[in-house]
């Protein structure tokens, strides 16, 4: 298997883990708020949505391959 074709599946990995980790975070921000811990929530929300750009970026980056 050629370079880019490895890294089309690296990239496939890296996409589907960090989604299912996003969905771990919001179990947790949403236990964290039932505790009355908004604050924490808050952070990891915040975290969420950085984890979601990055999911973007990975996204556009396997969408440039299919180009090459």
């Amino acid at each position: 298997m050629e370079f880019i074709e490895k890294a089309k599946v690296r990239l496939d990995r890296l996409i589907h883990h960090s989604d299912h980790h996003i969905e771990e975070y919001q179990m947790l921000a949403e236990q964290l708020e039932e505790a009355g811990e908004d604050e924490s929530a808050g952070y990891i929300r915040e975290m969420m949505d950085l984890n979601s750009k990055g999911v973007k970026c990975l996204k556009k980056a396997r969408k440039a391959l299919d180009k090459a």
